[in-house]
């Protein structure tokens, strides 16, 4: 072996060496289609908050396997390093970082042979292309139609699904429409917090979202202690309201006294005295309303009959 490669795995050793210890949390991201000028773009937007690092897998693990000594949480890392991965160190914020990751995402037309990481729908509406270019649409089962001298789409077309091949067609069409259906960078496979592994979905998890959890764990936890007649912090409330609903019932229904019962047995033996405390104080009388203006009628004038002059004898 050249001396100069055994100097670089010496430092590339030392490196990740150095990394595992003073970062207790990684992001572990599939590197697939992300080409070197991309990654120098990625590199740059994490400086400060946070250490991109790739190498061959064999590499990784053996510096992974030095450190079981010191660190055993390092095992659960083994089983993520497969296939194109690469590893980001987080400095502070690991929700930040996932930002810049997602914003660093590149996009990419799609290419015959491909396998495609998202569905792919074509939009209805005008496409700019010539009529004499239907066939084309017509070949691949795209309803479409002539309008305004240009070929337009009918309904929207779910053309590719996610793991799909991209045929031929297909990235013909979407180059014919200046669509880039695909966005590619550094992909979060797995999270690694202080010795466990989660799925990067929980990063979408607010503060609100945990407190729900919690309550519903809460409520879940109460009922099952109060079904099986077993205690505990969550249930202790309830039984202490329901026990003591139970002494009150006894209280009411015997001769039984003490202090809190006394005032609901004063109130069931005359509920009218807890009810005139409660009446409203009655404040001025309101004025009365204005009597309505009296109208007096016009007098109804009869009128006669008029003969106009004219006798009908004579």
């Amino acid at each position: 072996m050249p001396k100069g490669d055994a100097n670089k795995k010496e430092e590339y050793f030392n490196k990740l060496q150095g990394l595992l210890e003073n970062h207790k949390q990684i992001l572990i991201c599939g590197a697939d289609n992300v080409g070197s000028n991309h990654m120098q773009k990625i590199r740059k937007a994490l400086r400060g908050k946070a250490v991109l690092l790739m190498g061959k897998n064999t590499m990784i693990r053996k510096v992974i396997r030095s450190q079981l000594e010191k660190n055993p949480g390092l095992d659960v890392l083994l089983p993520a390093i497969r296939g194109n991965v690469g590893f980001v160190f987080i400095v502070n914020d690991m929700n930040g970082v996932r930002g810049e990751l997602v914003r660093n995402r590149v996009g990419a037309p799609a290419k015959p042979g491909a396998i495609a990481p998202n569905d792919v729908v074509v939009p209805a509406g005008p496409t700019g292309m010539e009529p004499t270019q239907t066939s084309f649409l017509q070949a691949l089962n795209i309803p479409s139609k002539i309008n305004k001298g240009q070929v337009e789409i009918i309904n929207d077309v779910h053309l590719i699904k996610a793991g799909d091949r991209v045929g031929n067609s297909e990235a013909t069409l979407l180059s014919k429409l200046s669509i880039r259906p695909f966005s590619y960078g550094l992909k979060i496979l797995q999270v690694f917090d202080n010795g466990n592994m989660y799925d990067p979905s929980v990063l979408d998890l607010t503060d609100e979202d945990i407190l729900s959890k919690f309550r519903e764990g809460v409520a879940n936890i109460a009922s099952v202690g109060l079904a099986i007649g077993y205690p505990t912090v969550a249930s202790l409330p309830h039984s202490l309201i329901n026990g003591y609903n139970n002494v009150l019932a006894v209280s009411i229904g015997t001769k039984y006294n003490f202090p809190a019962a006394e005032k609901i047995k004063a109130y069931l033996e005359n509920p009218n005295a807890f009810a005139a405390a409660v009446v409203p104080a009655k404040g001025p009388a309101p004025a009365p309303a204005p009597a309505p203006a009296k109208v007096e009628k016009a007098p109804v004038v009869e009128e006669e009959d008029e003969d106009m002059g004219l006798d009908l004898f004579g």
